[in-house]
């Protein structure tokens, strides 16, 4: 059998050098089809099939507040404490919160995002230090110094890996932190951007352990060996529902608690799309299977002279089956040698197009799973492509194939047939990826005919974070803004500055509870908005209009009546009589109980989450009103934007010289245009859109490249019957008809088996869809009259070449 082996390797070598050209293309062909697929494969190995980085991962949660508008909700401090002491089905809870820090350094500040965690969460996780230790129980105490945890990342761009950095400290938002262990390169936190970690350290601010404060935690927990999901949910809803009973109107709004996997939530928003990816650049590696192989049985009807003498003298069909399949196993083996190589490549590519960062990105990457998926591919690839030749030329007849004409009408007529099945096959499976592609194309221009609700053009936005320390009540941060805003204002091209809490597109978000004076009967009927302090010429930087009532001026401040200016929506939906303008409302934005404020002003509705995002309430006050308790919404971010009457490159430079010379301790990060900002809304459809319409592309040659060979190679064999319809009298546009019209068949065939197809699949791909259905008629429409068009132009080029046969040399050759 080894004898053999080595035998038929010796003559597949030997035959594929022979024929330099086909094995080029077979190699090429299979050397994309199988990179692209690896690539593609290694992300959604290491993202949805690796088990989680983690001890027992199965045994992980990720711990959500309910409310009746939202299932994923935060909680507070004291709703973590009370989880943490009372549930009896948890072996332990890690809260966990996002914090924006400011990094001094020797010529800059800059804003860091961070998160406060607590100390057993990495015990938790079952993750160690790759150098230095973790945060211990004792970090959590109030009375400990002040310590911090680098991710891997961190410590590599910002500290260039200095292995000596434990021990050393960092200035963070006016403090001394002590640097004691970085985390490992295959663990990020779980928020992606951030860069670092410091305790949570529950008792040091008594603000946050009042009950009814900020929501700002999330959770991980490991359920008690034995305990269900379902079980360790009903226990801390009974929590909930008794704090409702204990505390009344700060927890009418709780309804219980949403458990979810661990590994659901980290990559539960992303396998759709990916599993889309593996799907479209599948089908093109099974179309350009198709190819070779529809290319492999020309190959081998010109060889049938060479395996009938083989038959002839003793060859059995196997071991022909086993020869030409060999063959195919070689060529296969190189494109995958090459695809793995190209995968390489291909990985970082993707993750460097990535418009954001992927779960679990730092795992992507080659294991010994993706080299086995490679080698089935490669082994697949050449049994898909080379075992129709390899039977079709073990069928050879020897007494017809040893005759002069090679071949009777019969196989002629066989061999045609099968190219013809495996061209349509292509159509067909083109035709459903051409069809997805379609679709998200429809969804992505619906995307971008959304109106944001402001004028991206000509607007640059820095993110500010003020000194704690220096900024701790509203004066100051009011003097801040009086100070830095001329500076700006007189900047050359300079139109309009503002500033804002959070910038619409930024992946922020605030919401407060407030009600209606005159409205609300009980406290079960609060609503929530989105909270926006800014300052009076913000509206007029980003063109939001005023739609009624007026704005804010420099003389809302402190010592005036509080106002509001509120968007359409709430508008219409409170107000649908249009009297809001003088109305009031009670905003609960502090630790003391909401407070009144009298409504100046409509403005246009923004979207604040992103273009696909549901419109919500706004409510917007004077940054010069912002309640005390609030301060320090502003002091960790503020985003100031400036209009300029062009675009200007040095603007940048310009503006970051100008708060400099106010106070060189402010922390600035995302510094970008608001045009950057829309774009990054919709980058995931973006990346999406463009892979798939890569793939769709080359699926589309690849069964042109068919079509075209089928029509071809038929052109060839019935050349001398082409001679003699001619030398009978049939006229040139008949031949072209007849020619013309098998491709024709082949094409409508494909088009309408991929049409089945599609109406099927789409269905998976709903989710992706925005403002367009699986079976968009248009879409279809189109993709039927494109494909249609293309496939008739590549057999119309070999159709009339039969035009031009010479009926004298046709038949003399004949």
């Amino acid at each position: 059998m080894v004898g053999n082996l080595y035998r038929d390797l010796r003559y597949g070598a030997r035959s594929l050098r022979k024929n330099p050209a086909f094995s080029l293309v077979a190699v090429i062909t299979l050397t994309f089809g199988i990179g692209a697929t690896t690539a593609v494969f290694s992300v959604v190995n290491s993202v949805l099939l690796r088990p989680l980085p983690f001890k027992n991962p199965d045994q992980l949660v990720w711990v959500w507040s309910r409310r009746p508008d939202n299932n994923k909700a935060p909680f507070s401090m004291p709703d973590f404490l009370d989880y943490r002491d009372q549930n009896q089905t948890l072996r332990e809870i890690a809260a966990f919160g996002n914090i924006g820090l400011s990094l001094s350094g020797a010529e800059r500040t800059d804003r860091l995002q961070g998160l406060r965690v607590s100390a057993n969460l990495f015990q938790l996780l079952g993750v160690d230090a790759s150098l230095g230790r973790l945060m211990l129980p004792q970090d959590d105490q109030p009375d400990q110094r002040h310590v911090v945890v680098l991710t891997h990342e961190c410590w590599q761009r910002r500290f260039a890996g200095e292995a000596q950095i434990v021990g050393k400290t960092l200035n963070l938002n006016g403090e001394s932190y002590e640097i004691i262990g970085i985390l490992p390169r295959s663990f990020s936190l779980p928020n992606p951007e951030a860069e670092l970690a410091i305790p949570l350290a529950p008792d040091v601010d008594p603000l946050r352990n009042l009950r009814g404060s900020v929501n700002f935690l999330r959770a991980i927990a490991r359920l008690e060996a034995g305990v269900t999901r379902q079980q360790a949910e009903s226990d801390l809803s009974a929590i909930v529902m008794r704090e409702r009973q204990q505390y009344g109107d700060a927890y009418l709004k709780k309804t219980g608690i949403n458990l979810v996997p661990l590994y659901e939530e980290l990559v539960g928003n992303v396998r759709t799309g990916l599993l889309v990816l593996m799907g479209a650049v599948g089908l093109v590696l099974l179309i350009g299977c198709s190819n070779l192989a529809a290319l492999s049985l020309t190959r081998a009807s010109a060889r049938y002279q060479e395996i009938a003498i083989r038959k002839a003298i003793g060859a059995t069909s196997a071991r022909l089956v086993a020869q030409l399949l060999t063959e195919s196993l070689m060529l296969a083996l190189l494109g995958g040698a090459g695809g793995l190589l190209l995968a390489t490549w291909g990985v970082r590519a993707l993750l460097s197009l990535s418009p954001t960062q992927l779960p679990r990105s730092q795992e992507i990457g080659v294991d010994l799973r993706v080299l086995a998926f490679a080698t089935g591919a490669s082994v697949l690839s050449a049994v898909v492509f080379g075992i129709l030749p390899a039977w079709q030329g073990a069928r050879a007849e020897m007494n017809s194939a040893l005759k002069a004409s090679s071949r009777g009408a019969g196989d002629r007529a066989r061999l045609n047939r099968w190219r013809s099945i495996l061209v349509i096959a292509e159509i067909a499976l083109s035709f459903v990826l051409l069809i997805g592609t379609g679709l998200l194309i429809q969804s992505f221009k619906h995307v971008q005919a959304i109106q944001p609700g402001f004028d991206p053009t000509n607007t640059l936005a820095v993110r500010l974070s003020l000194p704690k320390l220096r900024y701790k009540n509203r004066a100051a941060v009011a003097l801040f803004c009086e100070k830095l805003l001329p500076g700006i204002q007189a900047l050359p091209g300079v139109e309009e500055v503002g500033a804002v809490s959070i910038l619409p597109m930024s992946g922020g978000g605030n919401t407060i509870s407030f009600s209606v004076v005159g409205q609300a009967a009980s406290p079960s009927d609060k609503y929530s908005a989105n909270f926006r302090p800014a300052t009076p010429n913000y509206f007029r930087a980003m063109r939001i209009p005023l739609l009624k009532g007026r704005t804010f001026s420099d003389h809302d401040n402190a010592d005036n009546v509080p106002i509001a200016l509120i968007n359409e929506t709430m508008a219409r939906r409170l107000w649908p009589q249009g009297d809001a303008i003088g109305a009031h409302i009670n905003i609960d934005d502090n630790n003391t109980g909401p407070r009144p404020v009298e409504i100046s002003g409509i403005v246009g509705n923004v979207k604040q989450l992103g273009l696909e995002s549901d419109q919500t309430f706004d409510i917007y006050i004077p940054l010069a009103q912002i309640h005390e308790d609030n301060v320090g919404m502003v002091t960790n971010s503020q985003y100031w934007v400036v209009r300029s009457k062009a675009e200007n490159r040095s603007l940048e430079t310009a503006l970051l010289r100008e708060l400099q010379k106010i106070d060189r301790d402010v922390a600035t990060s995302d510094v970008k245009t608001m045009e950057d900002y829309l774009s990054d809304s919709v980058a995931p459809r973006r990346f999406s859109l463009r892979l798939l319409t890569v793939f769709s592309i080359a699926a589309l040659l690849l069964a042109v490249t068919g079509i075209y060979g089928v029509v071809s190679y038929t052109v060839s064999q019935r050349t001398p019957e082409i001679g003699i319809r001619l030398a009978l009298g049939a006229g040139r546009v008949q031949v072209f008809r007849l020619i013309l019209g098998q491709g024709i068949r082949v094409v409508f065939l494909g088009i309408a088996l991929g049409l089945a197809g599609a109406l099927a699949i789409t269905r998976v791909i709903r989710s992706l869809l925005f403002g367009v259905t699986p079976s968009d008629p248009l879409t279809f429409a189109f993709v039927s009259a494109l494909l249609t068009v293309v496939a008739l132009t590549a057999c119309s080029i070999p159709a009339r070449r039969a035009t031009k046969v010479d009926p004298l040399i046709a038949l003399r050759n004949e």
